[in-house]
């Protein structure tokens, strides 16, 4: 699931026992001078890509950089340079993760490169990238790319059956929530505590339909990056009309695995999670209310020795004041049941949160200002933990239950 460390075992979105998150010397020339090469060899003009997904805050380059490369087509090229500035209180103590009261990092050096035509199409993402969230610790993108997905955290290929069906296998972004994985695809620069409950990328094969109203979809991938293809998601849409969508969306594994990594989570990597999600869009505001549900079952085989779950609900809003201007909003409540082993010595609690039973809740803000293809935007967010583990929450002893962050980010999306 997703880019800093977290100090309790459970995981923010796939930082195994914790969390996931200068620009590697050796990538940037390597991917941007590869660039500049494809774009001196021509740049045609095309429609806005469809992906990589953006959020409505932000909007893509709608002239991206294309060649023609004959038979497959015209193959596109875009991509997204940006930085990001954190301050923080009551710092996380989490060694060898860049983590501090103030610092300043590379949030994104990626570059997509894609096919849109013909019955078979590609995609590629590749740079660096970090993935700041609520609730963890910051990891710089040095670290996140090594510890997560690698320089290339998502591609794949896709062969286009007809109109309404189609079907890709590589590293696809997950089915599960709301909001993606990137800093630039969403309305809020960080993620928030249900994202950390959630895969971010997994790799595997997905069947795509979309007719009329409804979209869906159904993937048998590896979960949270685990590498065994153990886990079955699906997600079906219903657009009621165009202000007003509903989507159902469900996922979990079918047998135990007991890896554990920064991006393999053994708590989440052995769950079910469901969510359900409504959006609604009225001129320049957008509205998202959804509901999350995780469940953990006992499982010795993965060392798994208490079931738990959590429940948790969120609140997403934007709103455009021009076309320059607009601001997105989050708040959300999570909380955790179960997983308890205090009458048992032998037993390791199954931590899904800030200790078992514990329960916390955020307010996010962001507003945002996009002028052709550069951008800047700050944030502010808080976190408040409840009923927590001692040592569990922020704070060099692990003992406050709140934090502050502000933020700024400041790019190009070309």
């Amino acid at each position: 699931m997703k880019q800093c460390v977290m100090r309790h075992s459970g995981s923010v979105n796939g930082f195994a026992e914790g969390q996931k998150s200068s620009v590697h010397a050796r990538l940037f020339p390597r991917i941007y001078g590869g660039v500049a090469l494809v774009l001196v060899a021509s740049s045609a003009s095309a429609e806005p890509l469809s992906a990589p997904s953006l959020s409505s805050t932000l909007q893509p380059n709608d002239n991206p950089f294309a060649i023609d490369a004959g038979p497959l087509g015209k193959i596109y090229v875009s991509g997204q340079l940006s930085g990001i500035a954190l301050w923080q209180n009551h710092v996380v103590d989490a060694p060898d993760t860049g983590n501090s009261t103030s610092l300043s990092d590379v949030s994104n050096a990626q570059v997509e490169v894609q096919s849109v035509e013909g019955p078979l199409q590609f995609y590629l993402q590749a740079g660096s990238y970090s993935l700041p969230s609520l609730g963890t610790a910051y990891l710089k993108s040095d670290k996140t790319v090594d510890r997560l997905y690698g320089d290339v955290p998502v591609g794949y290929l896709k062969a286009v059956i007809s109109p309404e069906v189609s079907v890709m296998a590589g590293s696809l972004p997950t089915l599960i929530g709301a909001e993606s994985t990137f800093t630039f695809q969403n309305i809020n620069i960080q993620r928030g505590l249900l994202w950390n409950q959630e895969p971010a990328i997994s790799r595997g094969a997905q069947a795509n339909y979309s007719s009329g109203k409804i979209n869906a979809a159904l993937s048998v991938n590896d979960g949270f990056y685990s590498g065994k293809y153990n886990w079955v998601t699906g997600s079906f849409s219903y657009a009621f009309d165009a202000a007003n969508t509903l989507s159902v969306i469900g996922g979990g594994n079918f047998s135990s695995n007991s890896k554990s990594s920064v991006a393999t989570p053994t708590a989440q990597n052995n769950s079910q999670i469901y969510n359900l999600i409504f959006t609604h869009t009225d001129g320049a505001l957008t509205l998202t209310p959804y509901l999350q549900y995780t469940r953990v079952d006992e499982d010795s085989h993965a060392g798994i020795d208490r079931g738990a779950e959590t429940y948790g609900a969120a609140f997403l809003a934007k709103y455009s004041f021009s076309t320059h201007w607009s601001i997105g909003a989050r708040a959300e409540y999570l909380d955790s049941k179960g997983g308890d082993c205090s009458t048992d010595a032998d037993c390791s609690p199954t931590n899904l949160l800030y200790g078992t039973d514990s329960n916390a809740w955020s307010l996010t803000a962001t507003p945002t200002y996009q002028d052709g293809r550069f951008f800047v935007r700050g944030e502010l967010a808080y976190v408040r933990a409840e009923d927590a583990a001692s040592g569990s929450t922020f704070g060099d002893d692990g003992t406050q239950h709140d934090q502050v962050r502000v933020l700024a980010e400041t790019g190009v999306l070309f």
